[in-house]
């Protein structure tokens, strides 16, 4: 049974320590627990290993536990929006494990999965095989990669239920699922919590892989790179209606 906390910290509690490895749902900004990660900050634990996409970006969502010196260790696709996990890691302090970001999907589905590890074809002849053990098969060279298993899991679920059944909104489903699976212990701050079953057909990450469930606070939801550019056939607001547009106007 899911254990339902009143605050992130509070469903923190117990859980971390220094050295821990970590795995973190969302991709950028979006779909991020972004109260658990503060949490985490708040904590002071140090040493850490995080395995996420990427880090966030600057000031914002894992990258507050860069500048707060709390992480030794990244397993990640991507680190482009975040100038300091790139300093960091130019600078030798912070140990990057490049992971192709459908290969670190299926580290963590093998891992949930209780698979040990798996043979796949991307990164073979490139420095993400180096030390790595490889197989030929037909005729192919693949590279052996392990599944990853955390010692915590942090999803953001936009919907969640009393028995921790969880729903993801639109892309912010991302790495979620996943990382839903992997953690030994997972704690998952949702959207919505409801007392009443998910309806059995949209869940999609079970509850029996969420340990502690927590309310997310309202919050801005950022994103990283915003460009918007006027549209040349938009009809201003102010502009009167006339001609052919007058019949798509609703009454």
């Amino acid at each position: 049974m899911t254990t339902r906390y009143d605050s992130a910290a509070e469903a923190l509690d117990g859980t971390l320590r220094d050295g821990m490895t970590i795995a973190v749902g969302g991709f950028g900004l979006c779909g991020i627990p972004s109260d658990l990660i503060e949490a985490v900050r708040d904590s002071g634990v140090t040493g850490l290993t995080v395995v996420s996409n990427n880090m966030g970006v600057d000031g914002k969502g894992l990258g507050l536990l860069l500048e707060n010196n709390q992480v030794a260790k990244v397993l990640s696709s991507y680190v482009g929006e975040n100038k300091l996990f790139a300093q960091q890691y130019l600078d030798g302090v912070l140990d990057v494990e490049f992971v192709p970001q459908g290969t670190l999907a299926e580290r963590l589905r093998a891992g949930g999965a209780g698979i040990p590890g798996f043979y796949t074809a991307t990164g073979v002849g490139t420095p993400v095989a180096e030390g790595k053990q490889t197989q030929i098969f037909d005729g192919v060279e693949y590279v052996l990669e392990r599944g990853i298993v955390a010692d915590l899991a942090l999803v953001h679920a936009y919907r969640a239920d009393a028995w921790g059944n969880l729903v993801y909104r639109m892309a912010a489903r991302n790495f979620n699922p996943l990382v839903a699976t992997a953690g030994r212990v997972t704690v998952v701050e949702a959207e919505i919590v409801q007392e009443e079953p998910l309806d059995p057909d949209t869940i999609v990450s079970p509850g029996v892989f969420v340990d502690r469930l927590v309310l997310a606070r309202e919050r801005v939801k950022d994103i990283e790179q915003r460009t918007v550019r006027p549209r040349e056939d938009a009809q201003r607001a102010d502009a009167p209606v006339t001609g052919d547009d007058a019949a798509h106007v609703a009454p």
